[in-house]
């Protein structure tokens, strides 16, 4: 049985409990190395490889993460979807500590993070008005509200560089903007994934009020790990029942992304960046 689905697990999901059959599997990719191994394994009748996003230990910072070597290696294992998880801090007085949010757009504030496969002599040009395949955010909405989530469909993550978190006047402004929550991980990962032609969503689990929030001081660690551990659990529930209920087709646009972005003439593709992306163009270059 093939593996079609990816799970990333963020802060606090470093593993899938329900996950049977495992089997470790370490990639190299052109781009570097993953964060770690894959776990590969059945998932409700799916067989479905998972991630630790940060690794094991959570020992890499956002902006060390590897993005291209992640989404690579789930693309050479066959993966059609991704299901991520992550925390976010909340923008809005009603997406309160504990909900889930499944946004529908980004806006970017990163600033030193390769976001794209493409370079070394072949440009691409691939279309991201929508950045969330809308088919699997329904899946994951629905399984979140059955297994007895709050869940907020639409909104904007805002993708910040971090480690450190806004200052007041950023929080603030990031309000008058429109934003509705704030982390540092899943912008990269949808971006290359659509390069990919995956499918990709995110559980986006609210830990806490960024810090406009008037109560923002009193906030402190212990609680803010305390809702990251709550958070984990529905988010494992939530993505196991997502999983039982992926369609066994896909008739999103995610599947044909590059079909039209391809901009150099095949000719001219070097050998060497052909052969490293092979995985996600062969189909279009022969």
């Amino acid at each position: 049985m093939s593996v079609q689905i990816g799970i990333i697990g963020g802060s606090g999901l470093y593993d899938m409990a329900e996950l049977v059959d495992r089997e470790a599997i370490t990639i190299t990719t052109p781009f570097g190395d993953p964060s770690g191994p894959y776990m590969l394994g059945t998932l409700r009748g799916r067989r479905v490889a998972f991630l630790a996003r940060h690794a094991a230990g959570h020992r890499l910072l956002p902006s060390e993460l590897n993005f291209r070597a992640n989404i690579y290696g789930f693309k050479t294992l066959g993966v059609e979807r991704i299901l991520s998880a992550s925390a976010v801090g909340s923008l809005r007085l009603d997406y309160k500590p504990l909900d889930i949010v499944i946004p529908d757009q980004f806006f970017d504030r990163t600033h030193s993070r390769a976001g794209t496969f493409f370079g070394n002599g072949l440009v691409a040009h691939v279309a991201f008005a929508h950045p969330f395949c809308p088919v699997l955010s329904t899946v994951v909405g629905d399984a979140a509200e059955r297994v007895g989530a709050t869940v907020h469909r639409g909104g904007t993550y805002l993708n910040m560089e971090g480690p450190l978190f806004s200052t007041l006047a950023e929080s603030r402004l990031y309000q008058s903007w429109g934003m509705d929550v704030i982390g540092m991980t899943n912008l990269q990962e949808a971006k290359l994934a659509r390069e990919a032609e995956i499918c990709y969503t995110t559980l986006a689990m609210v830990t806490d009020y960024d810090c406009w929030h008037p109560d923002h001081d009193s906030v402190t660690a212990d609680l803010i790990i305390a809702n990251l551990l709550q958070n984990a659990k529905m988010a494992q529930s939530a993505i196991a029942e997502a999983v039982g209920h992926v369609p066994a087709e896909r008739q999103c646009e995610c599947a044909t992304a590059l079909a039209h972005a391809l901009v150099t003439s095949a000719e001219h593709v070097p050998a060497q960046t052909r052969k490293d992306l092979a995985p996600l163009i062969g189909k279009y270059l022969k």
